[in-house]
């Protein structure tokens, strides 16, 4: 039985990752191959390798307005990095003092933060739309990640609120007793400490982020801003016309790039983290 169990699992696990792999190793093959060849044959193998197909999609065609993946990949960096900057290092410090302080209201005020991630993006974009274009924040990076900060502030407390409850306060009140002010306790030995979560926190907010497309489509509308969401949607919406597949889905495979290495990078750092925050305590 033992034999059987073991063989049982190991063809569902070889199963799952063929139906995971095999969708990517169609789009890398795709993005290789002539449209012509494509529509002939949209299973096979490319015969000669094409690779101008992503240079088409990188460049883009400057004659008819199209900038390519090129500056909507530097805009999706600008935006994901500044927007993760702002939500570890606000959403880490109002996590500490909701995990390690207890006042009047502190119950209340985390479960807003929860509610905040059950309120659909949907229904909060003409209110967004209306509130930026007062300020005069509409088609500019800064926005954009106002916008980014605000949706996505709850996630980032509600996994922070875990880990820097698991921390022992023995240490904040060593620090406390050294002479360490609130601030300092936080910054030099509570914040190092909950490295794990701010990693874990990290990467699932730069994948979110990195795809985001609703928010970036209402806010952002000039060509030369858009992210690479939108950048592919276009992209996307111009192979009616120009049937250049190779260079849609060469498109597909530069924007799966970025989140594919961070992933394989940083997996066993994010599952240790959740792990971390799941036993501890």
């Amino acid at each position: 039985m033992p034999v059987v169990r073991r063989t049982a699992t190991w063809a569902v696990l070889l199963l799952y990752a063929l139906i995971v792999i095999y969708p990517l190793f169609w789009v890398v093959c795709a993005s290789l191959r002539p449209s012509a060849e494509i529509n002939q044959n949209p299973w096979g193998l490319p015969l000669q390798p094409l690779w101008d197909n992503y240079v088409v999609a990188w460049q883009g065609d400057v004659a008819s307005g199209d900038l390519g993946l090129a500056q909507a990949f530097v805009n999706s960096a600008v935006v994901t990095a500044s927007s993760l900057v702002l939500l570890l290092m606000f959403g880490a410090m109002a996590a500490y003092v909701l995990a390690r302080y207890v006042f009047r209201g502190s119950g209340v005020l985390y479960n807003v933060f929860l509610f905040g991630m059950m309120f659909p993006v949907f229904l909060g974009v003409i209110p967004l739309y209306l509130l930026l274009n007062h300020l005069g924040l509409l088609n500019s990076f800064a926005g954009l990640v106002v916008a980014y900060v605000a949706y996505s502030l709850s996630f980032t407390i509600f996994i922070m609120t875990g880990f820097f409850k698991t921390l022992p306060g023995e240490l904040a009140e060593a620090g406390a007793i050294d002479g360490c002010s609130h601030w300092s306790v936080f910054w030099r030995i509570m914040l190092p400490l909950a490295r794990p979560g701010l990693i874990t926190a990290g990467i699932f907010n730069a994948i979110g982020l990195w795809n985001e497309y609703p928010l970036a489509l209402v806010i952002m509308t000039e060509n030369e801003l858009r992210t690479l969401p939108l950048a592919i949607a276009n992209l996307a919406q111009k192979q009616h016309y120009q049937t250049n597949w190779g260079a849609l889905f060469a498109g597909i495979v530069i924007v799966l790039i970025p989140t594919l290495v961070g992933y394989v990078l940083f997996q066993r750092r994010m599952t240790a983290g959740l792990t971390a925050g799941a036993v501890k305590g």
